[in-house]
Parts: structure tokens; sequence; C-alpha cells
């Protein structure tokens, strides 16, 4: 019947015949649809509604998840421009305003000690390709465009930039003490290197370095956005510590995890410099919604979300510039496992003894490589990105703007 029941799933795409009232939301229309598929399905077939309905319900207006699967791989983003003009490379395009970012972000980190400083600049070496701080300022040249046809990027929407990817590193040097974790983009971490506590010291020094820098640019408003990041990130971590044991709350609990610890500070940095840029609240909000879809969609370039949990069992450690199957090691479920669980409810005992036990990092490796957990995150991941590239098709047409745009794409595509 479980086989069936997969089969059955694989060969249905659910599109409700109206729009949603809003992200996340089902609408009268994608309800009635969900009944009747229901109605003429098995029992067997209802566990998965049941996930559905949960989910829905627990983030009405924050996850676009009632209509995660999908069973047609078409790309999700446009890469035509429709700007009108001249169509460059989106990293190009944000690099003319990153030109000696990491150089100007050790300015910031000015340390005396030269042990503290080798620890602080370990992973700001200009090797990483800075997808936050190159988001960050084409959202602002993007917002600026579109309120008053400004080409310029003002000095403290970089700033923004610099910030978002100082509190990003220090989150890493952080993450990787509390993980244990010996290797990140292809090299050995500061722990390892030079010990957990000094680890602990340096990511707290960037953090505060960030903080000086945000203070700096003299926006409350600004000031309050950022540090809800910061918040962000702490509870973000909690949840990942602990885990739910009814399966119905488990995905909703790690969607909210991954808003919290991923993409918090992309929404809420492309939401800094549209407020630094442009007076009106649309436009914010635009930014964010942007920014939060494209950070629930992937991790990006170093483990953005969904796309990094597909990647951890499709990629190989030296792709990846980390261990694979790591977030298995570290007990953790993420996408991938919970869509097979569906199809291998054993693994619920797993999940629930964060596979402590030997032999079941393997084994819950090859279930969810035997199921279509895989394909099921990536759709999720393309549903994200649609509903990012819907919301910043809201802007002005320009070249930043189409920028945004296919780099929601290049995420889906991208291997390591």
């Amino acid at each position: 019947m479980a086989s069936c029941w997969w089969r059955w799933r694989r060969g249905c795409s659910w599109r409700p015949a109206a729009r949603s009232p809003g992200p996340g939301s089902l609408g009268r229309a994608g309800l009635s649809g969900l009944r009747a598929a229901a109605a003429a399905a098995s029992r067997a077939q209802m566990s998965y509604f049941n996930l559905v309905k949960s989910l829905t319900s627990a983030f009405p207006n924050m996850y676009s998840i009632s209509r995660f699967h999908h069973v047609t791989p078409a790309v999700c983003c446009c890469s035509r421009t429709r700007s009108g003009e001249k169509y460059t490379d989106p990293f190009n395009l944000g690099w003319r305003d990153l030109k000696g970012l990491y150089e100007d972000i050790r300015k910031e980190l000015f340390i005396s000690t030269t042990e503290l400083k080798d620890m602080c600049e370990y992973y700001f070496d200009g090797k990483g390709k800075a997808f936050r701080p190159i988001i960050v300022v084409l959202m602002a040249r993007a917002c600026n465009i579109h309120h008053n046809n400004s080409r310029n990027v003002q000095a403290s929407q970089r700033a923004i930039a610099l910030i978002a990817e100082m509190i990003h590193t220090a989150s890493l040097v952080h993450d990787d003490v509390i993980d244990d974790a010996s290797s990140r983009r292809g090299k050995h971490t500061v722990n390892k290197i030079w010990g957990e506590k000094k680890a602990v010291l340096a990511g707290d020094l960037i953090l505060s370095a960030a903080s000086i820098a945000l203070a700096r640019i003299g926006n409350t408003t600004v000031v309050s956005i950022l540090t809800q990041v910061i918040e962000d990130l702490v509870r973000g971590e909690f949840l990942q510590l602990g885990s739910k044991e009814n399966e119905n709350e488990r995905f909703a609990h790690y969607l909210e995890k991954t808003f919290k610890k991923t993409a918090s500070l992309i929404a809420n940095s492309c939401k800094a410099v549209s407020v630094l840029g442009c007076p009106d609240p649309v436009v914010h909000e635009i930014a964010y919604q942007y920014g939060k879809n494209v950070g629930l969609a992937f991790q990006p370039f170093l483990p953005f979300q969904l796309i990094d949990d597909v990647l951890d069992f499709t990629s190989c450690s030296d792709r990846m510039g980390k261990p694979t199957s790591a977030d298995l090691k570290l007990g953790l479920a993420t996408g991938p496992v919970l869509f097979a669980c569906q199809q291998f409810p054993e693994m619920n005992a797993m999940i629930m003894r964060r596979f402590s036990s030997p032999g079941d990092v393997d084994r819950a490796r090859q279930y969810v490589l035997q199921s279509d957990g895989v394909q099921q995150t990536t759709y999720l991941a393309q549903r994200y990105c649609r509903e990012a590239v819907r919301e910043i098709s809201k802007l002005r047409p320009s070249p930043e703007r189409d920028a945004l745009i296919q780099l929601s794409e290049i995420v889906l595509t991208r291997d390591k």
C-alpha cells in the first residue's frame, strides 16, 4: 500500500484554481482541491495531507509550504532581463560596489594582538563568493532605482553588506564550536586550530565589531531590524538542539529553525537597505519577502538551506568543502530525511534518538537515497524561489532587479 501511495503521489501535481490569499495559505480553492484528492485517496495517503495541513496552520503567513509536492522540474525563475538594459552577470554586477570588501572588514576588526587578529580574519581571506553582501548591494540599487531612479549605493547601504557578512561569519565560528566541526570552506576550522574557548571569543569579537559598525549608521530602525537577526540566530540554534516527537510538527519545527538560522539574516539585511534607500513600507516588505524566500530555499554557496540539505546527500566532501552526511552525524533531521520518513516510517525512531545508534547514519542515508526525499526537497526550494521572483518583480525593472531574479535561479543548479 505504501509503495502504491508514493507512486500515486509522484504522479500528482496540485495547483490551486485561484491564487491563495498569501504565502503559505492554501485559500478556499486550494483547500477544496486537497479535500477532493483526499476523499478519493486511500487511508495510507492521509498522513501526507495531515502534514501539509499542519504546516499550513503552523505558519499561515510565513511559509509557502502548502503546495510543495510538485512533479514538474521546471526552472523556477526567468533568466532573461526585462529591464531593457544590457544584462550583466549578477556577481560582476554586485562586485562593482564591493571592491575592497574584505579589506574593509579587516579594518573594522582592528586588533593589536596577533593571535586574536589571525583568528578573526581567518575566514575573511577573500576566497568566499560573498553571496550575502552581493545580494544586499543588488537589493540596495534595485530599491534606489525603484524609488527615485538613483544609480548609486549609499555608504550606509554598503555598510549593511559588510555587517551582514560579519554577522554570518561570527555565526559560522560559533556553529563550528557547537558542532565540533573540523573543516569549513575546504580548510580547518578556527576551533580545530586555536581551540574551542578562543574560537568562541573570536566569534564574539567579530559580532561586537559588526555591532559597532551598525551603531555608526545612526538609524534606529535599521539597528532594530538587524539586532533581530542576532536574536533569531540564537533562537534558531536552540530549535536545532531540540526535536518534535509528532511528525506533523517536525517539519514546521525544521522550517522555523531554517528561517531563524539562515533566512532571517538575508531577509532583514535586504529590508535594512530598503529602509535606507526608500521611505515606502511596501518596498520594505518586498525586500524582506525576497530575502526570506531566497534564504529558505538555499544556504548560499556556503552551506542556504533546503538546497544545502539536498547537497548533504548528493555531493561529495571535496566539492562541498565540508564532510557530507554531516547533518545526520550531528543528529539533525533535514528536509530530505523528513520527506523520506513519510515513505519509511521506521526512520521515526532514528530521528527521535538523533541517529545516535550504530549504523543509524548509514541506514538513514540509504533510506533517503531510496526515497524521493531529495527530489521533493528540491521542489520545495523551487517553490520558495518562485515566490522570491514574484516579490522582486514588483519593483521597477533594472539590471539589479533582474540580477536578483537570476540569483534565485543559480542556487537550484549549484552542486557545491
